[in-house]
């Protein structure tokens, strides 16, 4: 019986994983007014000890000048662990490499000075992309554009899982609705199914999906999706001027539907009302005649003309 021995997977790929698996943590800092009051007191009471000390006849002591010197370090040293955070604004720290954990402090703040420290901004941002040459879902070529509103929430993925997040929203957006396009169709059209989605057409659905898109796209960035709406939908340049023409012959037709419609029930309504009126008794040929005269003057698009026969129907 053979048995297979399984490799092991690379230390290389590990470390990898691990730092995908990073997320933000929280950090509590210190109060920043109160270490500021202890740094100036360690720094004042030194300096001050130090005037005493140098007033007095006898020879200092050794270990008196090393406290009195240790309370100035401590004091500098103290000094060098604040930093400001605006509201929407984080840090964060790490200690020699390792991270820390994210601060989210408003405010005047202090921690350990040997952590190294970013700061990220948490406020929304929108980007409006550029109008994109694409093609739909029937592959004709279309121009495409959204806005987008996001901001950071996860920091420490937005910081080292990625290298720039900036450029990986845009380059990510770029691609979410370069997708979006190719799913649908730009109108309606008889290729279609009943009632399904179009880009001009389905303005709430489509910016549903774009928004499904983004927060899939942006998770590996800790990145939130706030809304996500096209701005710019229309026909590439070289086809524009056949798709008008398309759809004027559409809206042409629809519109001619709803006059002979309209037409056809008037002139029933009219036929129905002289016979229950008994105001004048008409043959079919009489019939046909007058519904002739009808249809033509109320489906013309011009202006139409009378003519007075001073005859019969028949001459």
């Amino acid at each position: 019986m053979s048995t297979v021995n399984k490799v092991p997977e690379p230390s290389s790929h590990r470390a990898s994983t691990a730092r995908l698996l990073l997320r933000e943590r929280n950090l509590t800092s210190w109060n920043g007014y109160v270490m500021f009051i202890i740094a100036l007191g360690l720094i004042g009471g030194a300096v001050y000890l130090f005037v005493q000390l140098s007033q007095q006849i006898a020879e200092p002591r050794m270990s008196a000048v090393a406290v009195r010197a240790f309370m100035i370090v401590v004091g500098v040293f103290i000094l060098k662990g604040f930093y400001m955070l605006q509201p929407n604004e984080a840090i964060l720290l790490t200690l020699f490499g390792g991270y820390q954990g994210t601060d989210r402090s408003e405010g005047l703040r202090w921690v350990n000075p040997f952590y190294g420290n970013r700061k990220i901004s948490l406020r929304a941002r929108t980007m409006n992309t550029a109008p994109l040459k694409v093609n739909d879902k029937r592959g004709n070529p279309i121009e495409i554009g959204a806005a987008i509103v996001w901001r950071v929430q996860d920091t420490a993925l937005a910081i080292y899982n990625v290298d720039d997040y900036d450029r990986f929203v845009n380059v990510q957006a770029e691609a979410a609705i370069r997708h979006l396009a190719a799913q649908y169709a730009y109108d309606d059209g008889e290729d279609l199914a009943t009632g399904e989605t179009t880009l001009r057409a389905g303005v709430d659905i489509v910016a549903g999906a774009l928004r499904a898109e983004l927060h899939l796209r942006f998770a590996a960035a800790g990145i939130e999706v706030e809304d996500a709406k096209l701005t710019h939908l229309a026909y590439a340049a070289e086809i524009a001027q056949v798709m008008l023409r398309r759809q004027q012959a559409e809206a042409i037709i629809s519109a001619r539907k709803k006059i002979v419609h309209g037409a056809v029930t008037m002139v029933e309504a009219a036929l129905q009302g002289l016979s229950e009126r008994k105001i004048v008794e008409l043959d079919d040929e009489r019939k046909a005649a007058m519904v002739s005269n009808l249809l033509v003057v109320l489906c013309s698009d011009k202006e139409t003309q009378p003519v007075v026969n001073t005859g019969t129907l028949y001459n």
